[in-house]
């Protein structure tokens, strides 16, 4: 047997399906990730380009909306165990325009903004509690990369008890064999991997939403 026929006998890969109510998670798309010289490469650029269309659907649909970065002090007081991997990483201070968003994906105000040092948006956050709060059960996942900050979130979404939909024309990877070895695996175990054209269809589908977003950008940090 190949590896697929393998994890359909043994049933995994199932769909979860959306629920009752989604949010959007954008993962890291800031100036640095988009930027093959720093953090960037692959198919990150184009996953940057179509997550415009997705943010403009939830917006649309006033779905809440979180943006993570990766953002460290400037004296490298905060450095983690991740930093003996990548030490570059350090150089994502608030002063560095490389942890800046990208333009076109740039928060607007009532949406979360969640600074985080660590490859998961949940760990050390207060994420979770904020899409609880407003009775998120859905979470339809952008950004970057594939393999990391991606799939550690997602992961970390579905073991919040939340239902993690990775859209996979919207996170990329500087390796394209991780990206697509990263959504076999996330789509076997622990996602639904969809496109955007099923994360519109979906979208249609949910209740609308039955209260304007609060005004300013809701930051959290570490």
């Amino acid at each position: 047997m190949n590896e697929a026929d393998i994890f359909d006998t043994q049933h995994f890969g199932q769909t979860m399906g959306p629920g009752a109510s989604p949010a959007l998670l954008v993962i890291d798309f800031t100036v640095g990730f988009n930027d093959p010289a720093a953090f960037g490469g692959g198919n990150i650029g184009a996953a940057i380009a179509a997550t415009t269309e997705l943010l403009a659907l939830a917006r649309a649909y006033r779905w809440p909306v979180a943006h993570t970065k990766i953002v460290y002090a400037s004296d490298g007081s905060d450095a983690n165990v991740h930093c003996l991997k990548v030490p570059r990483l350090l150089s994502l201070t608030d002063d560095n325009p490389q942890s800046e968003f990208v333009p076109e994906l740039m928060p607007l105000g009532g949406e979360i903004v969640i600074r985080k040092r660590l490859p998961s948006a949940f760990f050390g956050t207060d994420l979770a509690g904020m899409l609880f709060a407003r009775r998120v059960d859905t979470l339809f996942i952008a950004g970057c990369t594939t393999s990391g900050c991606v799939r550690a979130s997602a992961l970390d979404a579905m073991c919040h008890g939340l239902r993690p939909m990775v859209v996979a024309d919207c996170v990329g990877d500087r390796s394209p064999s991780a990206h697509q070895a990263s959504l076999f695996d996330l789509g076997k175990k622990y996602a639904d991997v969809i496109t955007f054209r099923q994360a519109a269809e979906m979208a249609a589908g949910f209740a609308p939403a039955d209260a304007a977003a609060p005004t300013g950008a809701a930051h959290v940090g570490r």
